[in-house]
Parts: C-alpha cells; sequence; structure tokens
C-alpha cells in the first residue's frame, strides 16, 4: 500500500477544535425561535452547509444568534468526493466561505458521489471500493483538506447494492483513506444497521473493523422499512423515525469500543415537536454519560481487572 503524505502533513493544516463530548440535534427552521426563547441544555447543533451558500437572509440570522451560545458542527452533503469528475471549485469555494464565517467545530461529508456531468443528482450514491476508487476519493479529500485548511471527517454511507468491481470490504477501504488522508470518520451507527441488514452482515463486526480510534462524530437516525425485488428485508436510511431499538444497542456496543463521542441526533422528515426531538437526545446524552462512567471506573482498575 501507498505511504504518501497525506494533506494535513503536506500544509502543516491542523485538527479543527472537537465538538463537546454531548448529545446534539439537526438545527432546524421550525424550531429556531423556540431554541433562542429556551436556552436547552444541550451540546451542540449540526446544519447542512449547503443550507448556508447564500450571503443574507434568515437562515443566517438564527444560525449567527445560536452559533453564539452553542458548539457547531457542519456537514456536507454536495461535495461528491466520490464522483469521477474533479471537484466543483465554485461549491469548495462556497463551502471555505461558510466554514470561515461560522468557525464549527467539525465538518464533515459523506464517501459517496452526487454529480455526472452538469447533472446534481439528489442522492448520495454507492462507490466500488477499490483501487481506482480509493485513489480518486483520497486525492479529492487531499484537496479538500488543503483549500479548507482543516481536517474533515468522512461518513460512511448507507448502501442498498454492492458493486461486483469491489475488491475491498468498506471498513477496509475507509480505513486506508483514513490513513492516507488524515481524515477523520464520522460514524454513522445507523448506516451501520441499515447496511448491514440490507447486506446480510454482523453489524458488531463491521463496526470493530472500522478504524475507531479516528471517530470524531457519531450519527444516530431512524430508518423506513421496505421490500427488495425479491419480496426481502431492505431498510432505507429515511432520517424520518425515532432512533430503533437495534440502533441504540448497537450505540452501546459502539460506545464501549470508542469511549465516549460526540452524537448527533438526525431527523430530516417527519421533524416532531423541539421537545421530542430534545428527549431523544436525552436518551444518547445518557448513553454517552454511562459510557463516561464506565471509562473512569477502568482506568482506576488493573489491566488484569479489566479484562476478567
Amino acid at each position: 500500500m501507498s505511504n504518501r503524505p497525506n494533506a494535513l502533513m503536506q500544509t502543516g493544516v491542523a485538527p479543527s477544535h472537537t465538538l463537546p463530548t454531548r448529545a446534539g440535534v439537526g438545527l432546524k427552521p421550525e424550531h429556531f425561535q423556540e431554541i433562542l426563547a429556551t436556552q436547552p441544555d444541550i451540546g451542540f447543533f449540526e446544519v447542512h452547509a449547503e443550507n448556508y451558500m447564500v450571503a443574507g437572509g434568515p437562515f443566517h440570522h438564527y444560525l449567527t444568534r445560536i452559533r453564539e451560545r452553542y458548539a457547531l458542527s457542519m456537514h456536507g452533503v454536495g461535495l461528491s468526493i466520490g464522483a469521477d469528475a474533479p471537484l466543483d471549485l465554485d461549491h469548495l469555494n462556497a463551502l471555505r466561505q461558510v466554514l470561515d464565517r461560522y468557525q464549527p467545530q467539525s465538518f464533515s461529508e459523506h464517501l459517496a458521489w452526487s454529480t455526472h456531468g452538469p447533472a446534481f443528482l439528489n442522492d448520495l450514491l454507492p462507490l466500488p471500493y477499490n483501487t481506482a476508487t480509493l485513489q480518486r476519493v483520497c486525492d479529492h479529500i487531499d484537496q479538500v483538506q488543503t483549500y479548507l485548511r482543516r481536517r474533515m471527517l468522512l461518513e460512511n454511507p448507507a448502501t442498498y447494492v454492492e458493486f461486483a468491481a469491489s475488491t475491498w470490504s468498506e471498513a477496509t477501504f475507509l480505513s486506508e483513506v483514513v490513513r492516507r488522508t488524515g481524515c477523520g470518520l464520522l460514524l454513522d451507527v445507523n448506516n451501520v444497521f441499515v447496511s448491514s441488514v440490507n447486506h446480510q452482515r454482523d453489524a458488531q463486526a463491521v463496526i470493530r473493523a472500522l478504524p475507531l480510534a479516528q471517530v470524531g462524530e457519531i450519527h444516530l437516525a431512524g430508518f423506513a422499512r421496505a421490500q427488495d425485488g425479491h419480496g426481502d428485508l431492505l431498510l432505507i436510511d429515511s432520517h424520518g423515525a425515532p432512533v430503533a431499538q437495534a440502533v441504540w444497542e448497537l450505540y452501546a456496543v459502539t460506545l464501549g469500543l470508542t469511549g465516549p463521542v460526540a452524537t448527533l441526533l438526525e431527523r430530516d422528515n417527519d421533524i416532531p415537536a423541539w421537545p421530542v426531538l430534545l428527549a431523544e437526545a436525552g436518551l444518547a446524552e445518557k448513553q454517552l454519560c454511562e459510557a463516561t462512567g464506565q471509562r473512569q471506573k477502568n482506568r482506576q482498575r488493573s489491566p488484569d481487572e479489566v479484562l476478567a
């Protein structure tokens, strides 16, 4: 495998400040005024960068006020990191302006593609995991991190089909991308669960194979149930339902491996009232507190006691 120096090492760009090790939620316009009025005790908010790529307007008005009080994660959905084409420099420049304006503690994007020629597709589409894709993805991440002057987190996708051309597992592919570029991992636990059910894999084994030491943020979300062409169960990463119990259980396993990590509750469809969303974030906060307490206990015990 290549030992090429990554973009962060080449340019001296330092990793961005980290998010607080707490639960956060996606910031939605429906909740702007209530958040400002009640100032809830929550770890951070996350926004989609593309919603703020304009000079002004109400979104900027509210985010500016909320950013004064809370940590912020900026999540991109339009870079098309995996596209078989050069990155859109206009989009990259607009992204840098938003990041410079709000100075978020974290920036992330997807291991996916969404562009073909001049067309932009409103989907995050899967990639073949092979050497050619690896080179392209790493080149694009190097370019992004150098241009933005910050480390990015790369999110594992939810997938419904796989490529016969893939020669690596997703976990091995992600591990190599992280190693070569110095980027971090945004570990979407719901995506792992969805993909594992769809492809009949052991979700816990997938989690363990990922580069867990480089996880900078965790995502949790709800899924929808459907059927594929053969009548088999197909899970869809809908972001339109509460987190399923099986995903909560996988999250607990994940925290046992990573220790406490900043965790986002995603809800982009069928958005509930603010107290409902805040209560669900409280469930993640409870697990984070338990993971923190367990880690502190382990530090006070001898290695033999921990392994017993």
